[in-house]
């Protein structure tokens, strides 16, 4: 049996869903976790000012590299997580047949905590009905490019909070965060 598979979304895949993805893979195990985005120059390194968001919470990932969410990829995937409404409205219109399991961060953390966490990810989305919802302006991680670093670091440390709760009402397993400071 394969470990579920949750894909993070932004639009460069630069800075909101690089955080999310790293924060996940060093603190839940049982995931295959990426990032991907809606709008990407693909191969190129995080932001400088992701790089040091990231290091000052201790963390780091000197391989990522941006992906462009494809189609494939999408389908695999059985949770596709927003980091804003914006990126949840692309998913519906560019490959609506996973529109059933994309959602915001901040929805999901809210909603997938009237589910069952003993059944399997991919039953518990479903029950969420996500395609029926239209995502709202609550639901919005705030894009910290084009901003100083202090907008990236708002933004780690927002994602570091939401990261830990949706481990929780994933029931996902925890290990120690290996700290690179």
């Amino acid at each position: 049996m394969r470990e579920p598979e949750i894909v993070f979304v932004c639009t460069g895949n630069a800075a909101r869903s690089v955080m999310a993805t790293v924060l996940f893979r060093e603190r839940a195990t049982g995931y295959v976790v990426r990032g991907a985005g809606t709008h990407v120059v693909e191969g190129q390194p995080m932001s400088l000012r992701t790089r040091t968001a990231l290091a000052r919470l201790g963390l780091a990932d000197p391989t990522h590299r941006s992906a462009q969410l494809w189609e494939p990829d999408a389908r695999r995937a059985e949770l596709l997580v927003a980091m804003a409404p914006e990126h949840v409205r692309w998913v519906r219109r560019t490959i609506s047949e996973v529109a059933e399991r994309t959602a915001t961060l901040k929805r999901l953390v809210r909603d997938l905590a009237t589910t069952d966490p003993s059944q399997p990810l991919a039953a518990r989305v479903a029950q969420l009905g996500l395609a029926d919802h239209e995502p709202e302006d609550w639901e919005e991680v705030v894009d910290p490019g084009g901003g100083e670093q202090d907008a990236f670091d708002r933004c780690a440390a927002e994602l570091d909070t939401l990261i830990d709760a949706f481990i929780d009402v994933l029931g996902a397993p925890r290990r120690e965060p290996r700290r690179t400071g």
